[in-house]
């Protein structure tokens, strides 16, 4: 019988272009929704008639409740190897497999950088100012050269910023609770003494840690008042690390300078959320796993999860 799978958060329309997804040829029936389900009631419904699943990193949650209400489903699918929105043992108990897909760590690297020398030269407030007729010239760029970036976290993905800050010759710190000055040292940067001697001493933060209960909240309102009225923030990990509601607070304050943010709390954000608003902040949709090389991985190694499944061998199975 022909197997149906669904991939879902297609947003830009190009997840069955990103890989050879013919391979599969008369067994496997593929449709990509473009369009976010935001809750459990209308996913039930949409992903009913299907027996594969791929679900875009940790977007959509498949908690037992909804696994229950999907009594076609095989196999689900999902990109990257760790994923905290499944509940696994609730797959396992429905006969569900679940495989993921590896992933890059460079993209996010490059979005955080981005967002970094966005804030630093104000590109955005210059390039709508040119395009519009307005004034030729309006913002002072902030230097990075000499200046201090501190990393909260120095893992896959923050020592690779670290390397780049290097590389524009700044002064590099971070700091975890695990991090020890051995492993800073391996990478060219300072241990520093504490989350606050970062956060208090640095002229550009960014926060490179995976989300936990340690790490939930880790910078609230107390730790973005230590930070430097001229200082900028940028986060491309997982928003519940900083504190939202204490981010608008300071940005519409001013006591920092500005934020660059590409993850957070509701995810597609509504329309009217105040993150679409907020003055002094840099924002992108969660762009930091987009690129084409990634999605080739994600979708192409999908397609090689479902290979194996149907002969009975699955790759990559989570947890």
């Amino acid at each position: 019988m022909r197997l149906r799978c669904v991939v879902l958060d297609d947003f830009q329309g190009v997840a069955t272009e990103a890989a050879d997804w013919s391979v599969l040829g008369d067994r496997v029936e593929v449709v990509a929704l473009r369009e976010h389900l935001h809750d459990e009631d209308a996913l039930a419904a949409a992903l009913a008639d299907y027996d594969i699943v791929v679900t875009l990193r940790e977007r959509v949650p498949f908690p037992g409740s909804l696994i229950s209400r999907l009594p076609r489903l095989k196999l689900l699918i999902a990109s990257g190897m760790r994923n905290s929105v499944i509940d696994y043992a609730a797959a396992e108990a429905h006969g569900v497999t679940v495989c993921g897909t590896q992933s890059s760590g460079t993209p996010p690297v490059e979005l955080t950088w981005a967002l970094l020398l966005g804030l630093a030269r104000g590109i955005v407030q210059e390039n709508n100012a040119l395009r519009a007729g307005g004034p030729w010239q309006s913002t002072v760029g902030a230097d990075l050269h000499g200046r201090r970036l501190g990393l909260l976290g120095l893992g896959r993905i923050g020592s690779r910023v670290a390397r780049v800050g290097l590389a524009f010759g700044m002064r590099v710190c971070a700091w975890s609770r695990n991090l020890t000055e051995e492993r800073a040292g391996e990478v060219g940067v300072e241990l520093a003494g504490s989350k606050e001697e970062l956060l208090a001493g640095s002229d550009f933060v960014s926060v490179h840690l995976a989300l936990g209960e340690r790490t939930r909240g880790l910078v609230g309102a107390a730790e973005l008042a230590l930070m430097k009225p001229t200082a900028y923030l940028v986060n491309t990990s997982r928003a519940a690390i900083v504190d939202q509601d204490a981010l608008l607070a300071a940005l519409h304050a001013g006591r920092i300078a500005g934020a660059g943010v590409d993850v957070f709390d509701i995810e597609p954000l509504p329309a009217g959320h105040p993150m679409r608003t907020a003055p002094r902040l840099l924002a992108t949709p969660h762009l930091g796993y987009v690129s084409q090389a990634n999605y080739a991985t994600y979708y192409g190694q999908a397609v090689e999860n479902i290979q194996a499944y149907l002969a009975g061998s699955p790759l990559r199975r989570l947890p």
